[in-house]
């Protein structure tokens, strides 16, 4: 309790009681000790919602990289899965993509690759773009692919939904991987109906790990990107084997 508070305290007991000398020095005595013994129950019970949850203890901690973090140390890193920029549109290579991929593999964990797109190009042709780069790179069971949509580029919510479908059902016939489909809670709500055959990756800053409902049609989501401080950080409320079964067989 701050000092302010219990000035405050003390002088309201001596307006009203009209206390003076070894009196009043009682009463503050009395009521330091209540205070205290106040404090000491907080710090040893703390508040009810102090401490995580089990499952949000529990669940598997993530990072997702791009070039503007092209020197980060996955040795040094805690996360059991990562997921990485490739491309964006329909030329743009990501100039980290190969060393991030290359040191997940060395890692051991899951790793994914996804594709910033943009809803006024074709949507083919940026699909095949962001494979022809990830197939250029080794490739091994459980790999996650992921369409990152944050931009209507103009376009309608109609027009926006028809983009994301055509690349996400591009994808999955050439490869025979499900696509992850990423994105803001506001932006998903709006253009994402009808995708929830594509596990949801989700970004919703502001709440606790986890603490997320699904937008738009999803009834559940694979993956809370919760913060982007220091780097974009996430939770998945999948375990690691049942986001390796979502990537490639």
């Amino acid at each position: 309790m701050p000092i302010d508070r219990l000035s405050s305290i003390f002088s309201h007991l001596k307006n009203r009681l009209d206390l003076s000398g070894a009196r009043l020095y009682s009463a503050m005595a009395g009521v330091i000790v209540a205070v205290l013994a106040i404090v000491a129950a907080v710090v040893v019970t703390g508040p009810a919602d102090a401490a995580p949850s089990s499952a949000s203890s529990e669940r598997p901690y993530g990072q997702d990289v791009s070039a503007y973090e092209s020197d980060h140390d996955w040795n040094a890193s805690q996360a059991q899965f990562g997921i990485i920029k490739a491309t964006e549109g329909l030329t743009f290579r990501d100039s980290a993509f190969a060393r991030h991929w290359a040191e997940l593999g060395k890692k051991g964990i899951v790793r994914g690759a996804y594709h910033y797109g943009h809803p006024g190009n074709d949507p083919i042709a940026e699909a095949d773009h962001f494979l022809s780069v990830v197939d250029a790179q080794p490739a091994e069971t459980g790999d996650l692919l992921v369409l990152d949509l944050e931009t209507s580029d103009g376009r309608s919510v109609a027009q926006v939904n028809a983009w994301a479908k055509t690349w996400l059902a591009h994808v999955k016939d050439e490869t025979g991987v499900t696509p992850l489909f990423y994105s803001g809670w506001n932006f998903a709500d709006t253009y994402g109906h009808g995708l929830a055959e594509y596990p949801l990756w989700v970004a919703y800053y502001g709440r606790e790990k986890g603490d997320v409902t699904p937008p738009a049609d999803w009834k559940s989501w694979a993956i809370h990107q919760y913060t982007d401080v220091p780097i974009d950080q996430n939770v998945s409320a999948l375990t690691t084997g049942q986001l390796r079964a979502l990537g490639r067989p």
